[in-house]
């Protein structure tokens, strides 16, 4: 990815995921069968949660289909608003101790199996994540000056004509599933 685009997303908790299925279908669009996703993430060591994530960097190493996959993320207007930049990877171990002596550390493992879908300019994302259940996400990049939050408000537009029950979420899956961890004494 360019410096000049941003991935600008909006994410949602799905009830009944078959029925989302049919309503993008009903628009065109067709979800790819299911790819497994084994995705640890870290934060920059400095940082832990309950701070702001805008401006800070964090990183994501994935492994889907035995290729992996390494990213760095730099959340700008909010946490679903980022500069993103990611390479594939020839080994994840050996990856994973680069991304620590980078000055990261690792925060929690988000495993999933995602389908995807391509309608215009949006990227679709169908996620059964383990642990917290379906998410619906919408992708879009973005050049240019336009605000993170206008962007946001027209997927979420997209979102809602689907008819489909959503609860819309502004978290990262990372940030769902450590709150839903117990709480360590």
């Amino acid at each position: 990815m360019t410096d000049g685009l941003r991935e600008i997303e909006v994410k949602y908790r799905v009830g009944d995921p078959d029925t989302l299925v049919d309503a993008i279908e009903a628009r065109g669009a067709t979800f790819s069968e299911p790819v497994h996703q084994d995705d640890q993430a870290y934060a920059a060591v400095g940082w832990s949660y309950g701070q702001s994530k805008a401006g800070a960097a964090f990183a994501r190493l994935r492994t889907e289909n035995g290729r992996h996959v390494f990213c760095v993320k730099k959340p700008l207007a909010n946490e679903l608003a980022c500069r993103e930049h990611e390479t594939e990877v020839l080994v994840r171990d050996q990856m994973h101790e680069a991304i620590l002596a980078m000055g990261f550390y690792p925060t929690v493992r988000i495993v999933k199996t995602r389908r995807t879908a391509r309608l215009g300019q949006m990227s679709l994302c169908l996620d059964e994540v383990r642990g917290l259940g379906a998410f619906f996400e919408i992708e879009v990049m973005v050049a240019g000056p336009r605000p993170a939050d206008d962007v946001q408000c027209d997927l979420d537009r997209f979102a809602r004509s689907l008819g489909v029950e959503l609860e819309r979420t502004t978290e990262t899956y990372d940030s769902l599933i450590r709150a839903s961890l117990p709480v360590r004494a």
